[in-house]
């Protein structure tokens, strides 16, 4: 078992409340992808509202009804990237447009937790805003600039 696992959150805007008509097929299909991502190799935890089928019904912030939150965990940047790029997943990622709105600040970030954490909506929040205040860096970095995981402690 490895110390460290990555923590990644995504947050974006949707174009319309989540049960109106543009917003069904993204809906429809987020039993089938959060399936996907529970078996998939590397997978350790996702985020779940009340219901527990999936984060949907969180509001990361109280002013923005619109504003999602997807956060989860996995044993390496290796297993999050095939699970979003090269699966069944990159088909529903390829619509993204259609139901949400472009956001012109960082909207995803990932770090490294202790094996066994579990990020709270606030800390995966401050981790988006690390990312916006001082570009990537150990504490919240992207695909396009990961870091490594921290070193294993030292036995003695």
């Amino acid at each position: 078992m490895t110390e460290h696992h990555l923590a990644q959150v995504n947050i974006g805007r949707i174009v319309a409340p989540l049960d109106s008509p543009e917003l069904a097929d993204f809906v429809a299909q987020q039993p089938e992808i959060n399936a996907l991502a529970d078996r998939s190799p590397g997978f350790v935890w996702r985020m779940v509202d009340d219901g527990g089928a999936d984060a949907t019904g969180l509001r990361p912030d109280g002013n923005d009804a619109l504003l999602l939150i997807n956060c989860s965990v996995w044993e390496s940047v290796e297993a999050l990237r095939n699970f979003t790029y090269h699966s069944d997943h990159l088909r529903v990622l390829s619509r993204r447009r259609e139901w949400f709105r472009r956001m012109a600040e960082a909207h995803q970030a990932m770090w490294w937790i202790p094996a066994g954490h579990r990020p709270t909506v606030a800390e995966a929040m401050e981790r988006v805003a690390l990312l916006r205040e001082h570009g990537p860096g150990p504490e919240a970095f992207t695909f396009r600039d990961p870091y490594p995981a921290p070193a294993p402690a030292v036995r003695l």
